[in-house]
Protein backbone atom coordinates (compact mmCIF):
# COMPACT_ATOMS: atom_id res chain seq x y z
CA UNK A 1 0.00 0.00 0.00
CA UNK A 2 1.43 3.65 -1.43
CA UNK A 3 1.34 5.87 1.44
CA UNK A 4 1.11 9.95 0.05
CA UNK A 5 4.36 11.86 0.29
CA UNK A 6 4.04 15.22 2.16
CA UNK A 7 4.54 17.74 -0.35
CA UNK A 8 8.31 19.04 -1.26
CA UNK A 9 8.81 22.14 0.25
CA UNK A 10 9.09 25.10 -1.66
CA UNK A 11 12.76 26.25 -2.64
CA UNK A 12 13.30 29.90 -2.26
CA UNK A 13 13.48 31.60 -5.66
CA UNK A 14 17.07 31.99 -6.56
CA UNK A 15 18.55 35.23 -6.76
CA UNK A 16 21.29 37.06 -8.67
CA UNK A 17 25.20 36.43 -7.37
CA UNK A 18 26.65 38.71 -5.24
CA UNK A 19 29.68 41.20 -6.56
CA UNK A 20 32.49 39.55 -5.22
CA UNK A 21 34.55 41.84 -2.50
CA UNK A 22 37.23 42.03 -5.62
CA UNK A 23 35.03 42.71 -7.84
CA UNK A 24 33.57 45.56 -5.87
CA UNK A 25 37.20 47.08 -5.09
CA UNK A 26 38.35 46.78 -8.37
CA UNK A 27 35.65 48.40 -9.98
CA UNK A 28 35.03 51.38 -7.68
CA UNK A 29 38.67 51.87 -7.71
CA UNK A 30 39.36 51.54 -11.42
CA UNK A 31 36.36 53.85 -12.46
CA UNK A 32 37.29 56.53 -10.39
CA UNK A 33 41.16 56.30 -11.20
CA UNK A 34 40.25 56.60 -14.80
CA UNK A 35 37.93 59.44 -14.13
CA UNK A 36 40.63 61.07 -12.07
CA UNK A 37 43.56 60.37 -14.28
CA UNK A 38 41.34 62.33 -16.80
CA UNK A 39 40.71 64.93 -14.53
CA UNK A 40 44.21 65.58 -13.85
CA UNK A 41 45.40 65.54 -17.00
CA UNK A 42 43.33 68.61 -17.20
CA UNK A 43 44.33 70.32 -14.54
CA UNK A 44 48.27 70.17 -14.94
CA UNK A 45 47.77 70.84 -18.40
CA UNK A 46 45.80 74.26 -17.71
CA UNK A 47 48.59 74.49 -15.38
CA UNK A 48 51.69 74.45 -17.72
CA UNK A 49 50.45 74.49 -21.09
CA UNK A 50 46.93 75.52 -21.99
CA UNK A 51 47.64 79.35 -21.18
CA UNK A 52 50.03 79.47 -24.21
CA UNK A 53 48.27 77.46 -26.48
CA UNK A 54 44.69 78.50 -26.21
CA UNK A 55 44.90 82.19 -24.90
CA UNK A 56 47.89 83.68 -27.20
CA UNK A 57 47.28 87.10 -27.55
CA UNK A 58 46.74 87.53 -23.85
CA UNK A 59 49.08 89.14 -20.86
CA UNK A 60 50.89 86.27 -19.22
CA UNK A 61 48.47 86.73 -16.13
CA UNK A 62 45.09 86.69 -17.73
CA UNK A 63 46.32 83.64 -19.82
CA UNK A 64 46.66 82.19 -16.50
CA UNK A 65 43.41 83.42 -15.41
CA UNK A 66 41.45 82.49 -18.87
CA UNK A 67 43.25 78.87 -18.21
CA UNK A 68 41.52 78.44 -15.13
CA UNK A 69 38.23 79.95 -15.89
CA UNK A 70 37.54 77.23 -18.35
CA UNK A 71 38.90 74.62 -15.47
CA UNK A 72 36.15 75.53 -13.43
CA UNK A 73 33.42 75.11 -16.46
CA UNK A 74 33.69 71.22 -15.48
CA UNK A 75 31.95 72.29 -11.88
CA UNK A 76 29.63 74.39 -13.33
CA UNK A 77 28.78 71.06 -15.46
CA UNK A 78 29.06 68.49 -12.20
CA UNK A 79 25.60 69.60 -10.72
CA UNK A 80 24.13 68.43 -14.12
CA UNK A 81 25.47 65.29 -14.63
CA UNK A 82 24.40 64.37 -11.07
CA UNK A 83 20.53 65.03 -11.78
CA UNK A 84 21.07 63.33 -15.19
CA UNK A 85 23.12 60.25 -14.21
CA UNK A 86 21.43 60.67 -10.70
CA UNK A 87 17.83 60.52 -12.15
CA UNK A 88 18.93 57.11 -14.23
CA UNK A 89 20.80 55.56 -11.13
CA UNK A 90 17.95 55.46 -9.42
CA UNK A 91 15.28 54.17 -12.03
CA UNK A 92 17.81 52.26 -13.96
CA UNK A 93 20.46 51.16 -11.94
CA UNK A 94 24.01 51.60 -10.69
CA UNK A 95 25.69 49.20 -13.02
CA UNK A 96 24.50 51.04 -16.28
CA UNK A 97 24.43 54.87 -15.28
CA UNK A 98 28.27 53.95 -14.20
CA UNK A 99 29.17 52.72 -17.43
CA UNK A 100 27.92 55.54 -18.92
CA UNK A 101 29.46 58.28 -17.17
CA UNK A 102 32.60 56.51 -17.68
CA UNK A 103 32.42 56.73 -21.48
CA UNK A 104 30.98 60.74 -21.74
CA UNK A 105 34.65 61.43 -19.60
CA UNK A 106 36.28 59.26 -21.63
CA UNK A 107 35.23 60.27 -24.85
CA UNK A 108 35.44 64.08 -24.09
CA UNK A 109 38.89 63.29 -22.45
CA UNK A 110 39.99 61.48 -25.88
CA UNK A 111 38.94 64.77 -28.05
CA UNK A 112 41.05 67.33 -26.56
CA UNK A 113 44.05 65.31 -26.90
CA UNK A 114 43.20 65.69 -30.24
CA UNK A 115 41.80 69.58 -30.67
CA UNK A 116 43.56 72.24 -32.87
CA UNK A 117 45.49 74.63 -30.80
CA UNK A 118 44.42 78.85 -31.06
CA UNK A 119 47.56 78.79 -33.67
CA UNK A 120 46.03 76.34 -35.90
CA UNK A 121 44.83 78.73 -39.17
CA UNK A 122 40.99 78.70 -38.80
CA UNK A 123 40.85 77.76 -34.81
CA UNK A 124 42.15 81.25 -33.36
CA UNK A 125 38.47 81.45 -31.93
CA UNK A 126 37.07 78.04 -32.35
CA UNK A 127 39.73 76.43 -30.59
CA UNK A 128 38.67 77.95 -27.44
CA UNK A 129 35.34 77.55 -27.40
CA UNK A 130 35.72 73.94 -28.40
CA UNK A 131 37.90 73.68 -25.25
CA UNK A 132 35.34 74.74 -22.94
CA UNK A 133 32.52 72.64 -24.66
CA UNK A 134 35.05 69.28 -23.77
CA UNK A 135 35.80 70.79 -20.42
CA UNK A 136 31.66 70.65 -19.87
CA UNK A 137 31.07 67.30 -21.11
CA UNK A 138 34.31 65.68 -18.42
CA UNK A 139 32.19 67.84 -15.96
CA UNK A 140 29.07 66.11 -17.03
CA UNK A 141 30.67 62.59 -16.65
CA UNK A 142 32.60 63.51 -13.22
CA UNK A 143 29.13 64.51 -11.92
CA UNK A 144 27.68 61.03 -12.02
CA UNK A 145 31.02 59.32 -11.51
CA UNK A 146 31.87 59.59 -7.80
CA UNK A 147 28.21 58.74 -6.94
CA UNK A 148 27.70 55.51 -8.42
CA UNK A 149 31.04 54.00 -7.52
CA UNK A 150 30.80 54.96 -3.50
CA UNK A 151 27.35 53.49 -3.85
CA UNK A 152 28.88 50.60 -5.90
CA UNK A 153 31.43 50.17 -2.58
CA UNK A 154 28.79 50.68 0.20
CA UNK A 155 26.07 49.25 -1.01
CA UNK A 156 27.91 46.18 -0.81
CA UNK A 157 29.89 46.45 2.08
CA UNK A 158 29.79 43.66 4.99
CA UNK A 159 28.13 45.37 7.87
CA UNK A 160 30.22 47.94 9.92
CA UNK A 161 32.62 47.97 7.36
CA UNK A 162 30.91 50.84 4.87
CA UNK A 163 33.49 53.47 5.49
CA UNK A 164 36.41 51.00 5.09
CA UNK A 165 34.65 49.70 1.33
CA UNK A 166 34.19 53.63 0.70
CA UNK A 167 38.08 53.81 1.13
CA UNK A 168 38.50 52.26 -2.39
CA UNK A 169 36.87 54.18 -4.66
CA UNK A 170 38.17 57.35 -2.99
CA UNK A 171 41.69 56.08 -3.93
CA UNK A 172 40.96 56.82 -7.28
CA UNK A 173 41.80 60.72 -6.62
CA UNK A 174 45.66 59.99 -5.46
CA UNK A 175 46.17 56.62 -8.07
CA UNK A 176 44.67 58.85 -11.15
CA UNK A 177 47.00 62.03 -9.96
CA UNK A 178 49.46 59.98 -8.96
CA UNK A 179 49.64 57.77 -12.95
CA UNK A 180 49.13 61.19 -14.38
CA UNK A 181 51.66 63.35 -13.11
CA UNK A 182 54.20 60.72 -13.45
CA UNK A 183 53.45 60.69 -17.12
CA UNK A 184 53.52 64.34 -17.39
CA UNK A 185 56.93 63.75 -15.89
CA UNK A 186 58.10 61.23 -17.96
CA UNK A 187 57.21 63.53 -20.76
CA UNK A 188 58.80 66.32 -19.65
CA UNK A 189 62.31 64.34 -19.43
CA UNK A 190 62.32 62.99 -22.41
CA UNK A 191 60.95 65.63 -24.68
CA UNK A 192 62.41 69.00 -25.34
CA UNK A 193 60.06 72.14 -24.22
CA UNK A 194 59.40 72.45 -27.73
CA UNK A 195 58.26 69.13 -28.44
CA UNK A 196 56.03 68.80 -24.92
CA UNK A 197 54.29 72.19 -25.92
CA UNK A 198 53.78 70.74 -29.91
CA UNK A 199 52.64 67.56 -28.99
CA UNK A 200 54.02 65.60 -25.48
CA UNK A 201 50.89 67.91 -23.66
CA UNK A 202 48.40 65.42 -26.24
CA UNK A 203 49.94 62.30 -24.66
CA UNK A 204 47.84 61.48 -21.71
CA UNK A 205 44.50 62.58 -22.96
CA UNK A 206 44.84 60.29 -25.92
CA UNK A 207 46.24 57.16 -23.51
CA UNK A 208 42.55 57.98 -21.22
CA UNK A 209 41.10 55.84 -24.13
CA UNK A 210 43.10 52.50 -23.04
CA UNK A 211 41.76 53.17 -19.45
CA UNK A 212 38.31 53.44 -20.38
CA UNK A 213 37.80 50.50 -22.38
CA UNK A 214 39.70 48.41 -19.21
CA UNK A 215 37.52 50.09 -17.20
CA UNK A 216 33.99 49.34 -19.06
CA UNK A 217 35.26 45.62 -19.54
CA UNK A 218 35.28 45.78 -15.08
CA UNK A 219 32.03 47.16 -14.72
CA UNK A 220 30.39 45.30 -17.35
CA UNK A 221 30.71 41.99 -14.48
CA UNK A 222 29.04 43.43 -12.05
CA UNK A 223 25.77 42.65 -10.60
CA UNK A 224 22.92 45.39 -9.06
CA UNK A 225 23.41 46.30 -5.52
CA UNK A 226 21.53 44.42 -2.94
CA UNK A 227 20.32 47.81 -2.16
CA UNK A 228 18.79 48.81 -5.12
CA UNK A 229 17.38 45.81 -6.09
CA UNK A 230 15.45 45.97 -2.51
CA UNK A 231 13.89 49.05 -4.13
CA UNK A 232 12.96 47.20 -7.37
CA UNK A 233 11.39 44.18 -5.29
CA UNK A 234 9.38 46.90 -3.12
CA UNK A 235 8.39 48.87 -6.01
CA UNK A 236 9.90 52.37 -4.15
CA UNK A 237 11.73 53.59 -7.64
CA UNK A 238 10.78 57.04 -7.60
CA UNK A 239 9.25 58.64 -10.97
CA UNK A 240 11.64 61.97 -10.56
CA UNK A 241 14.18 61.01 -7.77
CA UNK A 242 15.22 64.91 -7.74
CA UNK A 243 12.07 66.03 -7.00
CA UNK A 244 11.48 63.12 -4.36
CA UNK A 245 14.87 64.48 -2.69
CA UNK A 246 13.83 67.90 -2.66
CA UNK A 247 10.79 66.92 -1.06
CA UNK A 248 12.18 64.30 1.63
CA UNK A 249 15.76 65.24 2.38
CA UNK A 250 16.19 68.78 1.54
CA UNK A 251 17.94 69.44 5.03
CA UNK A 252 20.73 66.44 4.35
CA UNK A 253 21.00 67.42 1.01
CA UNK A 254 21.91 71.07 2.20
CA UNK A 255 24.28 70.12 4.99
CA UNK A 256 25.88 66.97 2.82
CA UNK A 257 26.42 70.00 0.39
CA UNK A 258 28.63 71.94 2.89
CA UNK A 259 30.12 69.17 4.28
CA UNK A 260 32.35 68.83 0.95
CA UNK A 261 33.32 72.49 1.04
CA UNK A 262 36.95 72.10 2.90
CA UNK A 263 37.40 69.22 1.22
CA UNK A 264 37.10 70.45 -2.44
CA UNK A 265 39.23 74.04 -1.45
CA UNK A 266 41.97 71.65 -0.02
CA UNK A 267 42.34 69.53 -2.91
CA UNK A 268 42.33 72.26 -5.56
CA UNK A 269 44.62 74.20 -3.03
CA UNK A 270 47.40 70.99 -3.16
CA UNK A 271 46.93 70.30 -6.48
CA UNK A 272 45.75 73.26 -9.46
CA UNK A 273 47.33 76.13 -7.54
CA UNK A 274 50.40 74.88 -5.59
CA UNK A 275 51.17 73.50 -9.37
CA UNK A 276 51.03 77.91 -10.71
CA UNK A 277 52.80 79.07 -7.34
CA UNK A 278 55.41 76.31 -7.37
CA UNK A 279 57.01 76.36 -10.74
CA UNK A 280 56.29 80.25 -11.31
CA UNK A 281 59.70 81.77 -10.98
CA UNK A 282 60.97 82.91 -7.66
CA UNK A 283 62.74 86.45 -9.16
CA UNK A 284 62.13 88.95 -11.66
CA UNK A 285 65.66 88.25 -13.21
CA UNK A 286 64.33 84.11 -13.74
CA UNK A 287 61.39 84.87 -14.79
CA UNK A 288 63.00 87.56 -17.67
CA UNK A 289 65.37 85.33 -18.71
CA UNK A 290 62.89 82.00 -19.19
CA UNK A 291 60.60 84.55 -21.03
CA UNK A 292 63.68 85.17 -23.49
CA UNK A 293 64.34 81.79 -23.93
CA UNK A 294 61.01 80.86 -24.91
CA UNK A 295 60.37 83.92 -27.17
CA UNK A 296 58.21 85.71 -25.03
CA UNK A 297 57.77 89.17 -24.05
CA UNK A 298 57.99 90.28 -20.07
CA UNK A 299 55.95 92.58 -18.66
CA UNK A 300 57.95 93.39 -15.04
CA UNK A 301 54.33 95.16 -13.68
CA UNK A 302 52.33 92.06 -14.20
CA UNK A 303 55.07 89.62 -12.54
CA UNK A 304 53.89 87.52 -9.57
CA UNK A 305 56.95 85.72 -7.86
CA UNK A 306 56.39 82.22 -6.92
CA UNK A 307 59.06 79.75 -5.77
CA UNK A 308 61.12 79.29 -8.60
CA UNK A 309 60.51 75.10 -9.07
CA UNK A 310 61.35 73.10 -12.04
CA UNK A 311 58.68 71.64 -13.41
CA UNK A 312 59.67 68.02 -12.81
CA UNK A 313 61.03 68.94 -9.81
CA UNK A 314 57.80 69.84 -8.26
CA UNK A 315 55.76 67.70 -10.17
CA UNK A 316 57.78 65.09 -7.99
CA UNK A 317 57.68 66.67 -4.86
CA UNK A 318 53.28 66.89 -5.67
CA UNK A 319 53.58 63.07 -5.80
CA UNK A 320 55.63 62.40 -2.85
CA UNK A 321 52.86 64.47 -1.01
CA UNK A 322 50.17 62.27 -2.80
CA UNK A 323 51.47 59.02 -1.48
CA UNK A 324 50.00 60.38 1.73
CA UNK A 325 47.08 61.13 0.22
CA UNK A 326 46.37 57.47 -0.51
CA UNK A 327 48.08 56.32 2.83
CA UNK A 328 45.53 58.48 4.77
CA UNK A 329 42.27 57.76 2.60
CA UNK A 330 42.80 54.07 3.55
CA UNK A 331 43.46 54.54 7.03
CA UNK A 332 40.58 57.06 7.45
CA UNK A 333 38.38 54.17 6.54
CA UNK A 334 38.95 52.10 9.76
CA UNK A 335 38.61 55.33 11.73
CA UNK A 336 35.62 56.18 10.63
CA UNK A 337 33.59 52.84 11.41
CA UNK A 338 35.25 52.94 14.79
CA UNK A 339 34.84 56.79 15.95
CA UNK A 340 32.01 57.51 13.81
CA UNK A 341 31.99 59.71 10.71
CA UNK A 342 30.81 62.89 12.48
CA UNK A 343 33.44 62.56 15.25
CA UNK A 344 36.41 62.32 12.52
CA UNK A 345 35.37 64.86 10.30
CA UNK A 346 35.40 67.67 13.13
CA UNK A 347 38.87 67.01 13.90
CA UNK A 348 40.41 66.86 10.30
CA UNK A 349 37.82 69.98 9.15
CA UNK A 350 39.44 71.58 12.09
CA UNK A 351 43.26 70.50 11.46
CA UNK A 352 42.54 72.04 7.73
CA UNK A 353 41.60 75.11 9.00
CA UNK A 354 44.64 75.56 10.82
CA UNK A 355 46.95 74.51 7.93
CA UNK A 356 45.36 77.66 6.47
CA UNK A 357 46.70 79.54 8.65
CA UNK A 358 49.92 78.35 8.41
CA UNK A 359 50.31 77.63 4.93
CA UNK A 360 52.07 80.92 3.97
CA UNK A 361 55.08 80.68 6.28
CA UNK A 362 55.52 76.82 5.67
CA UNK A 363 55.77 77.58 1.92
CA UNK A 364 58.13 80.17 2.58
CA UNK A 365 60.70 78.38 4.50
CA UNK A 366 62.54 76.47 1.98
CA UNK A 367 62.41 72.84 0.30
CA UNK A 368 61.95 71.58 3.56
CA UNK A 369 59.05 73.97 4.55
CA UNK A 370 57.59 72.86 1.09
CA UNK A 371 57.53 69.32 1.37
CA UNK A 372 56.07 69.60 4.87
CA UNK A 373 53.55 71.78 3.33
CA UNK A 374 52.68 69.46 0.84
CA UNK A 375 52.82 66.30 3.27
CA UNK A 376 50.80 68.08 5.91
CA UNK A 377 48.47 69.08 3.28
CA UNK A 378 47.12 66.06 1.59
CA UNK A 379 47.94 63.54 4.66
CA UNK A 380 44.32 66.25 5.49
CA UNK A 381 43.31 65.47 2.20
CA UNK A 382 43.39 61.66 2.37
CA UNK A 383 41.71 61.93 6.25
CA UNK A 384 38.66 64.10 4.88
CA UNK A 385 38.12 62.90 1.69
CA UNK A 386 38.26 59.09 2.55
CA UNK A 387 34.87 59.27 5.06
CA UNK A 388 32.97 61.13 2.80
CA UNK A 389 32.14 57.99 0.37
CA UNK A 390 30.41 56.37 3.25
CA UNK A 391 29.26 59.67 5.04
CA UNK A 392 27.15 61.32 1.77
CA UNK A 393 25.32 58.34 0.84
CA UNK A 394 24.20 57.60 4.56
CA UNK A 395 22.22 60.50 4.64
CA UNK A 396 19.70 59.53 2.07
CA UNK A 397 17.20 56.53 1.90
CA UNK A 398 18.07 53.47 -1.03
CA UNK A 399 15.38 54.99 -3.34
CA UNK A 400 16.90 58.45 -3.83
CA UNK A 401 20.69 57.78 -2.73
CA UNK A 402 22.75 57.96 -6.32
CA UNK A 403 20.70 61.61 -6.83
CA UNK A 404 21.05 62.83 -3.19
CA UNK A 405 24.46 61.98 -2.87
CA UNK A 406 25.34 62.96 -6.25
CA UNK A 407 24.31 66.44 -6.22
CA UNK A 408 25.21 67.42 -3.08
CA UNK A 409 28.72 66.33 -4.07
CA UNK A 410 28.88 67.92 -7.36
CA UNK A 411 27.03 71.23 -5.91
CA UNK A 412 29.84 71.13 -3.11
CA UNK A 413 31.95 71.47 -6.32
CA UNK A 414 30.35 74.95 -7.80
CA UNK A 415 30.66 76.31 -3.99
CA UNK A 416 33.80 74.96 -3.26
CA UNK A 417 36.01 73.13 -6.36
CA UNK A 418 35.26 75.75 -9.10
CA UNK A 419 36.08 79.59 -7.53
CA UNK A 420 38.81 78.11 -5.58
CA UNK A 421 41.69 78.31 -8.84
CA UNK A 422 40.87 81.50 -10.06
CA UNK A 423 39.96 83.10 -6.41
CA UNK A 424 43.55 82.08 -5.32
CA UNK A 425 45.60 82.58 -8.24
CA UNK A 426 44.09 86.32 -7.53
CA UNK A 427 44.43 86.88 -4.41
CA UNK A 428 48.27 85.33 -4.20
CA UNK A 429 48.70 88.18 -7.67
CA UNK A 430 47.01 90.88 -5.81
CA UNK A 431 49.48 90.16 -2.72
CA UNK A 432 52.17 90.12 -4.65
CA UNK A 433 53.31 86.45 -3.83
CA UNK A 434 52.30 86.13 -1.14
CA UNK A 435 49.93 82.96 0.46
CA UNK A 436 48.19 84.83 3.71
CA UNK A 437 44.55 85.55 1.87
CA UNK A 438 45.23 82.19 -0.08
CA UNK A 439 45.40 80.11 3.34
CA UNK A 440 42.44 82.38 5.09
CA UNK A 441 40.53 81.35 1.94
CA UNK A 442 41.08 77.28 2.79
CA UNK A 443 40.10 78.37 6.51
CA UNK A 444 37.03 80.21 6.03
CA UNK A 445 36.07 77.21 4.10
CA UNK A 446 36.60 74.89 6.91
CA UNK A 447 34.50 77.17 9.55
CA UNK A 448 31.46 76.27 6.71
CA UNK A 449 32.09 72.91 6.66
CA UNK A 450 32.76 72.26 10.77
CA UNK A 451 29.30 74.41 10.44
CA UNK A 452 27.71 71.29 8.74
CA UNK A 453 29.13 69.28 10.35
CA UNK A 454 28.12 70.47 13.85
CA UNK A 455 24.47 70.90 12.80
CA UNK A 456 24.45 67.19 11.22
CA UNK A 457 23.88 63.49 12.55
CA UNK A 458 25.94 60.72 13.06
CA UNK A 459 25.39 58.33 9.85
CA UNK A 460 27.70 55.42 10.88
CA UNK A 461 24.81 53.27 12.78
CA UNK A 462 21.82 53.99 9.70
CA UNK A 463 20.02 51.06 8.09
CA UNK A 464 21.32 51.16 4.60
CA UNK A 465 18.46 49.28 3.24
CA UNK A 466 16.36 51.38 4.06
Amino acid sequence: MNTPHAPAPTSPPPTAPANTRGRVITASMVGTTIEFFDFYAYATAASLVFPALFFPTQTPANQLLSSFAVFGVAFVARPLGSLIFGHYGDRVGRKATLVASLLVMGIATFLIGVLPTASTPGFSFIAPAILVLLRFCQGIGLGGEWSGAALLATENAPPGKRALYGTFPQLGAPVGFILSNLLFVLLSVQLTPEQFMAWGWRVPFLLSSVLVVVGLWVRLKLMESPAFQKVLDEQRVASVPIARVFRTAWKPLVLATLAMVATYVLFYLMTAFLMVVGTTAADEASARAAAETAGKDFNAATFVPGLGYERTDFLTMLIIGVVFFGIFTVVSGPLADRLGRKRLLLAVTAGIGVFGLVLDPLMHAGTAGVMAALILGFTLMGMTFGPMAAFLPEMFKADVRYTGSAVSYNMASVIGAAPAPYAMIWLWQQQGGSLLLVGSYLAVAAVVTLGALVIGGETKDVDYLA
